[in-house]
């Protein structure tokens, strides 16, 4: 996968409903649930519990959590794309998500995206992502989401 590089926001806005490169895939850890599971206090059995999640979860394995679908989205974005004259680059929501498909530990996930919609926001540029993260091997996705970042320059 190569990197998309692009001078400044101007560049950038001939993306405007193109498909982005697709990402490479991503392994979902035990450690890496463990550690988000840490991080958002959110410790339910069925993504930390190995051994219970091995007997009573229904997918015979820990799950991860929902959200850090979504949380891959800025590293899976900023593998496949590089604005050179953006100084600061933040998160600014979501207009749209839905988890598809739990993702069982040790799946692979990557990203499918192309730039909505990029339009002018303050002192920056706010870009609109449609994205699916899709799980190796599965037909349905694990999340799509509608992906909203503020770009600086």
């Amino acid at each position: 996968m190569e990197k998309l590089i692009f001078k400044d926001i101007q560049e950038f806005k001939g993306m405007i409903g193109k498909e982005l490169p697709t990402s490479l895939w991503i392994r979902v850890t035990q450690l890496m649930i463990n550690d988000f599971a840490n991080a958002t206090l959110d410790k339910q059995w069925v993504h930390i519990d190995v051994e219970r999640a091995k007997r009573e979860s229904p997918f015979k394995s820990t799950i991860a959590h929902g959200f850090m679908s979504v949380a891959l989205l800025s590293k899976f974005l900023e593998d496949l794309i590089v604005v050179q004259s953006v100084k600061l680059g933040l998160n600014y929501g979501l207009n749209y998500v839905r988890f598809m498909n739990p993702v069982p530990v040790e799946s692979d996930l990557r990203l499918k995206s192309t730039v909505k919609e990029i339009e002018d926001h303050k002192n920056g540029v706010k870009v609109t992502f449609n994205c699916t993260i899709e799980i190796k091997g599965q037909e349905k996705p694990a999340c799509v989401a509608e992906f909203l970042a503020l770009f600086y320059e």
